[in-house]
């Protein structure tokens, strides 16, 4: 059920259903467009998308369909379903078009069929009930040229009186030169005067003056009256017979085109069925058109209520911007049995009727059968209705009000809403005294999470935000909104309320601080606080959100080295095993080579009967074979060869080794720092340690022993090498000027503030921020407290309320 009757116009859904209409090639596909309605049955949605979802493959996939040829021939059709009628042999060629149409879509279809099935099983599903026709073409390519012209061989009779008529104007024409030569001759006409039909009969064009001087029938004359068209007298009985000839070629065809429609009758109905398949297939052509300029993909589409969307747009407003070189906001949205009704809150013209119509629009074209516009892993479900309230339904006739309207449709959603309903609701409680209206509209709100209801609600009403926050089944959404541009991002983020911004609005437009002023005294100082909480919250969402989305790139980062070094790993361990295989085959070869020579130098003793010089010969000869077989293997195989040793590198003389652990008036610095410091004081693994006039608290395992001395001055004193000197030139061409402390417990954040004020100081950074949050406040005190503390420190405030305000302090250095 859908409600009201012009949710369409409300939506927006009636532009698009224009936008297809505009995109179907034949009058049957766009009364496909207009019969387009929304379902409730899962299985004729889930047909309709994936047909759609497969036409968007064919168009994408770069391949031509064949509609292009269809035309609108159930009109022409109809007319001949009576026995004498014909078809003109214009029509004819038009009918011949669309039936070619017919059979070049069964052809196309049949050539996805594989052995495994169709490439497009439910289009192929609808098309296997389309019946090509080329016997009909046969007969309209038999008597029908490809100029719309009966065929002369279309029967013997016609071109018989072809013939003669052929024949006959030879006849008139060679009489006519003779006549006009002979009045040139006369000076009655001009030499250049070229016979005119009247009537269908051949005539001169002759002056008023000379037209007693020529023979034959006056037919007409020039609307000036200056030339009068004569038929010689010659010709007239040529001219007679060539008109019954042309009346008799007129019959004739007229005989053929009713013999003609005679023959295909029979085929009309299975004709007027194909066209209807074909109509439909436009209409699936034209969604699949539209969807493909949107950006609309098939999502994963369930039985039961369902919201789990990914980038969705309003289809409407994408194209408006597109046209104007603009980017849309798309909207992500997730709602499920725990969480089903979303309050929407948030600055004025920050987005949220467009989020409201873009959920009600998207839904509707889904269970009409169009593809939405949202990523293809979105997961919809089929509500049983759509219930709308949005804009004014004031009534003269009906003596409604604005509120009284909205209240009327809060009763028809209340009688007729059940779990399988999605309400949309703009401005919630709108309309009428704030206190009451707002009561009213908790009270309607309440019934409708009784009732397992889902929706989408926009308010500014601050008790709906406390409801849903405190209610199982509501949750809180907001339109976010740049404070600093003080401009709307048009972005929705869920799980927290929203502000209206109506001051910081009020301020942007110019309105007087006194007013302003006065203004926030009246609704105190809690309903100020509690919405400048509101914007801490969402400026720490967004922060975190930052946060986490850099964690997981670096995290995919990671991945992907650990993947490649994984893979290079493995590449050396096969290279080290092929480097092995061969350096032992080179082996077993070597062996081989040696038992040759020994088993050859023992069967050369053998035969000089242990000739001492025969025997030392062969010795001798064995001893060669023996080294030249070791250089070759030694040469042609590196791993055979013994690695030569590393040598120690002596180590740096100016740190000493931690061989002992460190104590009171020791030496020590940072590590990645040259300045040197003295250890004051140890309790447990921390250390207080003096840097010149600075003293600070850090970690033992920080600190390294070194026989540098520490300088006395006015300020620390740095000993660097190159390498260090580098390193304090980078470090101090990273730093910022503000510390994100948010989420550290107290101790951490401490320390962390002891090292990032160290460099501060040391970097002459001036002024630097702290981000620590509001909260409790606890920490906020700690931190101010460990300022005070600080000698370098000068002063410090919270930052402006427009940039932070208690939640951020800012450290003024001297």
């Amino acid at each position: 059920m859908i409600y009201p009757e012009s949710f369409e116009n409300k939506t927006g859904f009636s532009t698009l259903r224009s936008l297809i209409k505009e995109r179907c090639l034949s009058s049957i596909g766009k009364e496909y467009c207009d019969g387009m309605s929304f379902s409730r049955d899962y299985d004729v949605v889930k047909n309709k998308l994936d047909a759609t979802g497969e036409m968007l493959s064919i168009i994408t996939s770069g391949e031509a369909f064949p509609l292009e040829g269809v035309h609108d021939i159930n009109t022409l059709l109809g007319s001949i379903k009576v026995p004498g009628t014909f078809i003109g042999a214009t029509d004819l060629l038009t009918v011949r078009r669309t039936l070619t149409t017919i059979n070049d879509i069964v052809a196309y279809f049949n050539s996805k069929r594989h052995e495994e099935g169709s490439e497009y099983p439910v289009l192929d599903e609808k098309v296997s009930l389309l019946t090509p026709f080329p016997e009909v073409t046969k007969l309209i390519d038999r008597i029908i040229d490809r100029f719309g012209n009966v065929k002369d061989n279309a029967s013997a009779e016609l071109a018989d009186i072809r013939s003669r008529i052929n024949s006959t104007s030879g006849t008139i024409n060679t009489i006519m030169r003779r006549v006009l030569a002979r009045a040139a001759q006369a000076g009655y006409i001009d030499s250049d005067t070229t016979p005119s039909v009247r009537d269908g009969r051949l005539v001169i064009p002759v002056p008023p003056m000379n037209k007693r001087r020529i023979n034959g029938i006056v037919h007409d004359e020039s609307a000036s009256g200056k030339t009068v068209y004569i038929e010689p007298a010659e010709i007239v009985e040529a001219n007679n017979r060539i008109r019954e000839l042309q009346l008799e070629e007129r019959r004739e065809t007229i005989r053929i085109l009713t013999a003609f429609a005679d023959d295909i009758r029979p085929h009309i109905e299975p004709i007027l069925a194909g066209m209807d398949i074909v109509g439909e297939l436009d209409f699936i052509h034209a969604k699949a058109i539209f969807a493909n300029e949107i950006g609309a993909r098939l999502p994963i589409l369930s039985p039961k209520v369902e919201m789990e969307w990914y980038h969705a747009v309003h289809p409407v407003l994408l194209l408006s911007l597109r046209r104007q070189n603009k980017e849309i906001v798309p909207l992500d949205i997730t709602l499920d049995q725990q969480k089903r009704i979303l309050i929407i809150s948030g600055p004025n013209a920050g987005g949220k009727s467009v989020c409201l119509k873009t959920v009600g629009i998207v839904q509707y074209m889904t269970q009409c059968g169009m593809l939405p516009p949202l990523y293809e892993n979105s997961h919809m479900g089929i509500f049983d209705d759509i219930f709308i309230d949005i804009g004014d339904d004031q009534s003269i006739e009906d003596d409604l009000s604005t509120y009284s309207s909205h209240l009327r449709n809060m009763k028809y959603f209340l009688a007729n809403g059940r779990k399988t309903s999605l309400v949309l609701i703009d401005e919630f409680g709108s309309g009428t005294e704030p206190q009451i209206g707002g009561a009213i509209a908790q009270a309607i709100l309440k019934q409708f999470n009784d009732c397992g209801m889902w929706g989408v609600i926009t308010t500014h009403f601050q008790n709906l935000k406390h409801f849903a926050e405190d209610t199982e089944g509501l949750i809180n959404g907001s339109m976010l909104y740049d404070r600093h541009l003080m401009q709307p991002t048009f972005r929705l983020s869920i799980g927290n309320p929203g502000s209206s911004f109506a001051v910081e609005i009020a301020r942007k437009i110019g309105l007087p601080d006194y007013i302003i002023s006065e203004a926030e005294a009246i609704v105190g100082s809690d309903y100020i606080n509690m919405d400048k909480y509101l914007l801490d919250i969402a400026r720490d969402k967004r922060y975190w959100e930052n946060k986490r989305l850099a964690i997981r790139q670096k995290e995919k980062k990671l991945e992907n080295q650990l993947s490649r070094y994984e893979d290079e790993a493995e590449q050396l361990r096969d290279k080290r095993r092929e480097i092995l295989n061969e350096a032992k085959e080179e082996a077993r070869k070597i062996l081989e080579g040696s038992n040759a020579s020994i088993e050859r130098t023992i069967h050369e003793i053998k035969l000089a009967q242990a000739d001492k010089t025969k025997t030392l010969e062969a010795r001798k000869k064995l001893q060669e074979d023996k080294e030249r077989l070791a250089q070759e293997g030694t040469s042609e195989h590196p791993l055979l060869k013994k690695a030569p040793k590393k040598k120690r590198q002596p180590k740096p003389a100016g740190d000493m080794q931690q061989s002992r652990p460190l104590k009171v008036n020791d030496n020590v610095k940072l590590d990645g720092q040259g300045t040197i410091g003295k250890i004051l004081e140890i309790n447990g693994k921390n250390a207080t340690v003096a840097f010149g006039m600075i003293k600070t608290t850090v970690k033992l395992d920080r600190l390294k022993a070194t026989i540098a001395q520490a300088q006395s001055g006015a300020g620390p004193t740095t000993v660097v090498g190159g390498a260090v000197s580098d390193a304090q030139r980078r470090k101090q061409l990273d730093f910022k000027q503000e510390i994100d402390l948010r989420g550290m417990r107290v101790d951490e954040a401490v320390q962390a503030l002891t090292y990032y004020i160290d460099d501060a100081i040391r970097f002459n950074a001036g002024t630097v921020r702290i981000l620590h949050g509001t909260g409790t406040g606890a920490l906020r005190q700690y931190l101010r407290r460990y300022l005070d503390t600080i000698e370098g420190v000068k002063s410090y405030r919270d930052e402006h309320v427009q940039f932070g305000g208690a939640g951020i302090t800012v450290v003024e250095l001297e």
